[in-house]
């Protein structure tokens, strides 16, 4: 198995009309007590505990340096610990950070894009970086262990590229609540490696943290070859003309540190909810990849 091999893979699970069977059901399913849903889902997983997840070309992500951690504990799940890190491998600082991503995506369940708040922490049980998301704002469906599944709250967003270059993001939740609003051209973006331990190490440890008070571990991997986090674009900070972003803790924009984008798809399979893999190491996560056996794999549907 190579990375070509492997993309196709992924790509391959997606039907375009199940996805579309997902959106249906889930209008049905919303009504339920988020505890039958979660019984549903947990049922799907059974069957298929991987999900084929295909980023779109130039995710982005907006890197803030936050001077002050004091608060974000509370905002990490039991066993996890405020964590610096540096976003390139050769910027000279390990700083705290709080993370916007916006991306472009398409599963087995959903399709559509979505704005995620991070913070970086370690997991004191594993050793492991790890991306704690907060919260998160979607056009399309998704599903979390607190909410169950959701319906979309960012009708009618921008997420696009433009022939001039310029990328582009306008996220609102419905109750306004929730923002990020970005545009920065990429034209003199050049590509830089990057820190290995938070792109690769990190995107095998990823954990929902407490929002609103409430607890919500949720430990999951992704599976993929390593060079998708190998390299990004470092857009430079002016040519990004606007960065803004607020969650329902507040104004989440400390200092903007770094702006990176990916202007390639990533293909990965994320454990299905429920379901969590455990790696530990780059040739760990190499060698499981390198043995996916596609014909075998089912992916999951609601």
């Amino acid at each position: 198995m190579n990375v070509l091999d492997f993309s196709k893979g992924v790509e391959k699970m997606v039907d375009p009309m199940l996805v579309g069977e997902s959106h249906y059901m889930q209008t049905k399913l919303k009504k339920l007590p988020v505890f039958l849903q979660k019984k549903i889902i947990k049922g799907a997983t059974k069957k298929a505990d991987k999900m084929p997840f295909v980023v779109e070309p130039y995710c982005s992500f907006l890197f803030y340096e936050l001077k002050d951690v004091s608060q974000t504990q509370e905002f990490l799940p039991d066993g996890f610990v405020p964590a610096k890190t540096k976003i390139f491998a050769e910027d000279k600082t390990d700083k705290y950070y709080g993370i916007v991503s916006m991306f472009r995506i398409h599963t087995s369940v959903f399709w559509g894009a979505r704005a995620e708040y991070y913070l970086v922490a370690e997991n004191s049980k594993t050793g492991l970086l790890s991306w704690i998301m907060m919260d998160y704002i979607s056009d399309t469906i998704s599903y979390d262990e607190k909410s169950g599944l959701k319906s979309p709250d960012a009708r009618q967003s921008v997420m696009t590229t433009t022939c001039e270059g310029d990328f582009v993001c306008e996220m609102e939740s419905q109750d306004k609540e929730k923002a990020v609003r970005c545009e920065a051209n990429l034209k003199r973006a050049k590509m830089r490696k990057l820190n290995e331990r938070l792109w690769i190490e990190g995107n095998t440890s990823i954990a929902y943290g407490k929002r609103a008070g409430e607890a919500d571990g949720d430990l999951f991997s992704l599976t993929f070859f390593p060079e998708e986090m190998k390299q990004a674009l470092e857009v430079p900070l002016e040519d990004v003309r606007e960065a803004f972003a607020t969650t329902k803790s507040g104004k989440f924009d400390v200092v903007l540190d770094r702006v990176a984008s990916f202007p390639y798809a990533q293909h990965m399979l994320s454990d299905s909810p429920g379901n969590q893999t455990y790696y530990g190491s780059e040739e760990k996560l190499r060698e499981a990849v390198e043995k996916v056996n596609f014909s075998k794999l089912k992916g999951l549907n609601v």
